[in-house]
């Protein structure tokens, strides 16, 4: 009986081996290619902003036949021409095999990559088949070079109004929280943090033009208007003499973020110079959505692994690394690019001292900031002491300034800040300078 039980237990274990061989470990055989990828149209574009809802692009590839059981996605990327992908950007990762961009999407890119309005460039697409989930088997396409001239997409949406007061962080005497144009002439908005205190609107950093008032109702040279601590979404409406005050933070959540899908989430900043939110943030290896407020009652996601965002969509892929992460709220479409380094504040003048974590600075959309460009924070809060700025949380890279002369040096000098205050602070690696400005 126990040579039977033996003789039994051999089959079984051999029958295993020999089905894991079967259905799991299936070899390539050496006659795969790697897909052929196309373009419709020109691949010479000059781009114009009246033609921003056009598609510019459209691109599509065959399916590869693989001999695996392994599903296989397809992953579109995007290079500034000639440097190798040495930093793509990922615009698609799905098992479509197809895509397409709208002159808007493509100017926008192009941009980011350095590419400067009104002048030519070149932008490198390729696509890479890729084999369940690690890149040991891919197979890249040959690249496609298109030459493109962008359009300026800065917008001018600044006004004279402002927000001033005792819950703002330069109190009462300014300089004032801006108001952004809207698309509605004479209604406004503006981003803020807030303490507990008081506001009111004014204009031009005066007052002979002011409003409070109460109830949501503007009352010229009215009452101040008592807020509570919160990230807030401001509206001034001149046409109906109203203003509305709002609970607004629109934040990044996922296992891949910073804390978790508990939260509290990575924050995006409005940009006014393209209308949309940004945030520099590090991945781990996960998944990441979009919510308002820290909760999840108003949360977007993304079916169809194309950039749009649908609310209580599904989860976004992200792989490890640092990007800048961009929504705009008006399309409900996002982008997320690698970038160099994340840079912020250190020293005994920070509010963590000199071993961190740093002050985070925030990236100057119409600069290069996937390898260098202009990084600043405004309204920081520093004390007597000193500084240096420094990437990712470490000292492996970081600037000072030996001559005191507005100068980076790399592992230069501390920078000293004289006075207890708030400041802004530029740091601009295109040109290796910076300033510090007391408000």
């Amino acid at each position: 009986m126990k040579i039977f039980k033996y003789i039994l237990s051999l089959i079984f274990i051999a029958g295993t081996i020999s089905s894991c061989t079967d259905d799991d470990y299936t070899m390539l055989d050496g006659t795969e290619q790697a897909p052929t990828l196309t373009v419709a149209g020109d691949t010479n574009l000059v781009l114009l902003s009246e033609n921003s809802d056009m598609e510019a692009a459209s691109f599509s590839w065959n399916e590869v036949n693989l001999n695996v059981n392994t599903p296989v996605t397809y992953i579109l990327q995007a290079a500034l021409g000639g440097t190798d992908f040495a930093a793509p950007a990922t615009l698609q990762n799905s098992m479509d095999t197809s895509f397409s961009m709208t002159v808007a999407q493509l100017n926008s890119r192009a941009i980011n990559m350095g590419i400067l309005p009104e002048t030519q460039g070149t932008i490198d697409i390729r696509v890479i088949a890729r084999i369940g989930n690690t890149d040991s088997h891919d197979m890249i396409s040959a690249p496609i070079t298109l030459t493109v001239t962008p359009y300026t997409d800065v917008l001018d949406l600044s006004t004279d109004w402002g927000i001033v007061g005792s819950a703002t962080p330069n109190g009462w005497d300014g300089p004032d929280i801006p108001f952004w144009q809207t698309g509605t002439e004479n209604v406004f908005v503006a981003y803020a943090n807030l303490i507990d205190g008081e506001i009111k609107f004014r204009e031009n950093n005066e007052w002979d033009n002011n409003y409070g008032g109460s109830g949501g109702n503007l009352v010229a040279s009215g009452d101040n208007i008592v807020v509570t601590e919160g990230k807030y979404k401001v509206t001034i409406d001149f046409n109906n003499m109203t203003y509305v005050i709002e609970a607004f933070s629109i934040g990044i959540v996922g296992d891949a973020a910073p804390n978790g899908w508990d939260g509290p989430d990575v924050p995006l900043i409005y940009d006014p110079t393209s209308d949309k939110f940004r945030a520099v943030v590090q991945f781990t290896d996960g998944e990441m959505k979009f919510r308002l407020n820290n909760d999840w009652g108003v949360n977007w996601g993304d079916d169809g692994a194309d950039g749009t965002l649908e609310a209580g969509g599904a989860n976004i892929p992200v792989t490890a690394g640092k990007y800048v992460v961009t929504v705009n709220v008006n399309e409900m479409t996002y982008e997320i690019e690698p970038i160099a380094n994340i840079w912020g504040l250190v020293g005994d003048a920070t509010p963590n001292g000199w071993d961190g974590p740093d002050v985070q600075l925030n990236i100057d959309y119409t600069s290069e900031y996937t390898t260098g460009g202009v990084w600043y924070i405004n309204n920081v809060s520093l004390v007597a002491g000193e500084i240096k700025f420094r990437a990712d949380n470490d000292w492996g890279l970081n600037y000072g300034d030996d001559g005191a002369d507005g100068t980076l040096d790399n592992g230069g000098t501390n920078i000293a800040i004289p006075a207890d205050g708030n400041y802004d602070v530029v740091m601009d690696l295109d040109n290796m300078t910076y300033s510090i400005t007391a408000n």
